[in-house]
């Protein structure tokens, strides 16, 4: 590139620059920009689109056209050549703006007599802040150099609107991570939390984005990428699993990549710092992203991104690993996040708050082992909070409170007051029966999957542990655990319940469970398809190993085992008949056994409540797997946030189809329970224990709750009042429910 062309734009930088430096309101600030970008190019015209809400741009600054357009003019995202660019975030450069598909005239700007055209968008890492846009009289299209430059000019744009450049009276723009902010997202584990944020991979935040010394910038910027390689290649030498390993070295060749750096140098020689050349780079990297159909290449774009992040960090000193010390009620704000990596966290979190994640992922498994209050899809979430940010988590409602107002948090705190209030009066009949006023006893019992878990045994009042999921070791390794190591953890979970039943369910994964050692199926429905104990049957060295490990962690004491998954008759006796083999092969070896051995299944399929009487007669127990019963009972994907809310426990025909499983138990006299997120929930539990389920299975902090309910209700009447709403032909019998429990306060 010409020198000429160099000093030019480092000179457009600079100025832009010192315009930032000025002691003037946002709205001047932006009134200088478009004035020194149309200048430095040599345009009629610079105006600057911002987003006023995520459908509509508005006209908040310009040099050229007409000054009372600006605040007034607004268009919809995609209407005109603006709204083109900010719904696609791809550049249009016409030298005959009128004639170009879409183009919308506005006769309040006067920008009829404009010919040419170029719009950049403005955005940072692909969030959409709006739209530059230059214009003039000669009809022609602008050069390469010229579209670099107002490129620049719009990142700039963005990280100033970052800083909050813009804020003073008559801002054009609001300042970033400091406005509050309400999140939605979707319900992954219940309970409320109040915290500061920690982010688990933190947003770089560039200060300076314009550099005076380029040489210098070059410096920095080739000591980072040196740290960067030899810390990439450290972690391959320190890595021995083949996955882990892959990533690294696609990490390596970018680390690596001629171009990658050429392409930096030449935004730094052009004015840039040497982050915000980085950062520059990631954000065409993220555009790209957005437009791959093709799984691999995401994936790889996202490995840049990744090791862009990692290099920012080096150059800034920013992020948890520069040394950044936790907060004391740490919120953990993350894109996605593996089991492993929450573990390590432990229970110092109070919450946590996922860009993505699924209501079904490790991630949601984890935190409700934990009992930590979880939101996932909150859009958002990872760009608009810092570390440090106050921050209101209330997973009841799937709702996130960034730096909330104080109205809000005065709320938000009377709620967790009174759910604490209730803690403690739970606390008081912790010790007592769920007898309920007819005179029948619940049996109550709590779901874990940790050995944190087993503390929560005594304190909580549950009898016994109604599902200990055992996928949790296999999820959090990078291979198969040895059987050994499983034996010497189940054992000290039944040390841990001091004689009380724990019902160990065999390996449950598959669908959204996918062991990082497995190579995961392509399936176009993985919740229909290889999983469970369907993988169990198919991989019968696996299922043997488990039984194994359980069997000699009883050490002579009583086992409860259940299979899950199962969907007809055969299924449970092959699976029954490696338990047998099993527990022959131990007697041969001389091992002890299990002084008594209950193996039950699971009923998540409405085809099992429909098996043979004789299936029936053979299980030695039961155990209602709610959340996959009730979604395919509906045929509504759980994971599914259109469906998933809109079919209701409490509807007529499900309660109606459970009653048929509890008498088909009760004819077989085979012990049945309900498991789920139905059985902790105070009104949909006290309903199943109406229509005859005896025991219910929960997370501990639902135990309190549910007791005191089922202590306070007749539920013979109870019974009574669901028939008369179905007689009645009622679709749902909660508004019939709710109005008698009102009654009885």
């Amino acid at each position: 590139m010409p020198e000429q062309t160099e000093s030019e734009s480092r000179k457009l930088l600079r100025r832009l620059r010192d315009a930032m430096a000025e002691d003037s309101a946002g709205q001047a600030r932006l009134d200088k920009i478009t004035y020194l970008t149309a200048d430095s190019m040599g345009t009629e015209v610079c105006s600057v689109y911002l987003f006023r809400d995520p459908e509509t741009l508005e006209l908040c600054a310009t040099e050229g056209l007409k000054p009372e357009a600006v605040h007034q003019t607004r268009m919809k995202l995609g209407e005109g050549l603006v709204g083109r660019v900010a719904r696609s975030g791809k550049i249009i450069n016409t030298a005959n703006a009128p004639q170009e598909k879409g183009f919308r005239f506005m006769p309040e700007t006067g920008e009829e007599i404009y010919s040419s055209f170029l719009g950049v968008p403005i955005q940072r890492l692909g969030e959409k802040l709006g739209v530059l846009v230059v214009q003039s009289k000669q009809a022609r299209e602008f050069s390469g150099d010229e579209l670099y430059a107002l490129e620049v000019v719009a990142m700039v744009l963005a990280e100033m609107t970052e800083l909050g450049a813009f804020l003073g009276e008559g801002a054009a723009l609001s300042a970033r991570h400091q406005q509050s902010v309400l999140i939605r997202g979707t319900t992954a584990q219940e309970g409320a939390a109040e915290g500061h944020v920690w982010l688990h991979e933190p947003r770089v935040v560039i200060t300076n984005p314009i550099s005076d010394d380029p040489q210098k910038e070059l410096e920095r910027l080739t000591e980072a990428v040196d740290k960067l390689r030899v810390s990439v290649d450290q972690m391959l030498a320190n890595t021995g699993d083949k996955e882990q390993m892959e990533v690294l070295e696609a990490y390596r060749m970018f680390a690596n990549s001629k171009g990658w750096m050429r392409r930096m140098e030449a935004d730094i020689a052009r004015g840039l710092t040497a982050e915000a050349a980085v950062e520059k780079e990631q954000s065409t990297a993220r555009n790209r992203m957005e437009q791959v159909t093709d799984a691999y290449l995401r994936e790889r774009l996202h490995d840049l991104d990744d090791l862009s992040n990692r290099l920012l960090r080096i150059l800034t000193g920013q992020g948890n690993e520069t040394g950044a010390e936790m907060p004391s009620d740490p919120i953990l704000v993350a894109r996605n996040i593996g089991p492993a990596e929450l573990l390590d966290y432990g229970r110092s979190l109070r919450g946590i708050v996922l860009e993505e994640g699924s209501v079904g992922s490790h991630a949601a498994i984890v935190a409700r082992a934990l009992a930590i209050p979880l939101v996932i899809r909150a859009g958002r979430i990872t760009t608009e909070a810092l570390n440090g940010n106050l921050i209101m988590v209330d997973g009841d409602q799937g709702v996130v409170h960034l730096r909330p107002e104080d109205t809000v948090a005065s709320a938000f705190r009377d709620k967790i007051a009174m759910q604490a209030q209730a803690q403690e009066r739970y606390a008081s009949i912790r010790d007592k029966p769920a007898e309920t006023l007819c005179g029948r006893v619940i049996s109550l019992h709590m779901n874990a999957g940790l050995m944190a878990d087993l503390p929560s045994l005594e304190g909580s009042g549950a009898e016994g542990v109604g599902l200990f999921r055992t996928e949790l070791q296999f999820l959090v390794r990078n291979k198969m655990p040895k059987r050994s190591e499983l034996s010497a953890l189940y054992a000290r979970v039944l040390d841990a319940a001091k004689g009380k039943r724990v019902v160990f369910r065999t390996l449950d994964i598959g669908s959204d469970k996918v062991l990082p050692y497995m190579k995961p199926n392509d399936e176009p429905n993985p919740a229909l398809g290889w999983r469970a104990i369907r993988v169990g049957l198919d991989k019968p060295g696996v299922m043997r190993m488990q039984l194994q490990a359980l069997i000699r962690a009883a050490q002579g004491r009583p086992m409860t085992i259940m299979f899950p998954f199962v969907a007809q008759y055969s299924e449970y006796l092959a699976a029954k008949a490696e338990m047998d083999k099993a527990m022959a092969r131990e007697r041969i070896l001389g091992h002890p056994v299990p002084a008594t051995l209950e193996v039950g299944a699971m009923l998540e399929t409405p085809s099992l409540a429909f098996a043979p009487h004789a299936f029936f007669e053979e299980v030695q127990f039961l155990s209602i797997g709610g959340n996959d019963l009730k979604q395919f009972f509906f045929a509504a994907d759980r994971e599914n946030e259109r469906v998933r809310r809109r079919y209701d426990t409490l509807n007529v025909s499900f309660l109606t189809f459970l009653e048929d499983i509890v008498e088909r138990c009760r004819v077989s006299s085979t012990p049945l329970s309900f498991c789920g997120e139905d059985a902790g929930r105070p009104v949909e539990a006290v309903c199943l224990a109406a229509i005859g389920m005896e025991t219910l299975s929960m997370r501990p902090a639902s135990i309190g709750p549910v007791k005191s309910i089922l202590r306070r209700t007749n539920l013979d009447a109870l019974r009574d009042v669901i028939h008369a709403a179905r007689d009645r032909g009622d679709e749902s019998v909660r508004p019939a429910v709710m109005e008698y429990l009102a009654r009885q306060v």
